[in-house]
């Protein structure tokens, strides 16, 4: 059997690193019924995604709520943190201050 394990992330819990690039997690802070509700919308518009090949506008419209829904689950957009830090999402690991800590 065929396990995969969990990514790696940075020590303050804001990312996770795969193949060296961080990517920012989901907002902890949301409630776990609307999280789970964005997570469902979000895959719901990965799927209309792949089922808008072809054609154009229908592909726009679905990268667009996947956009919409990654902004809501704090994945892009504002980041979700109040200390003021950057954001270093899709930043190479050995390019952030986090490549320090490992």
């Amino acid at each position: 059997m065929n396990e995969k394990s969990a990514p790696d992330e940075t020590p303050d819990g804001r990312y996770i690193i795969v193949r060296g690039r961080l990517w920012r997690k989901s907002n902890p802070n949301l409630p776990e019924d609307e999280r789970q509700r964005l997570v469902n919308e979000l895959m719901a518009a990965r799927r209309a995604v792949k089922e808008a090949a072809g054609d154009e506008e229908r592909l726009q419209a679905a990268r667009r709520k996947v956009d919409d829904a990654k902004i809501a689950l704090g994945e892009r957009g504002p980041v979700w943190w109040t200390d003021g830090a950057p954001d270093f999402n899709r930043h190479l690991l050995k390019n952030s201050p986090y490549a320090e800590e490992r």
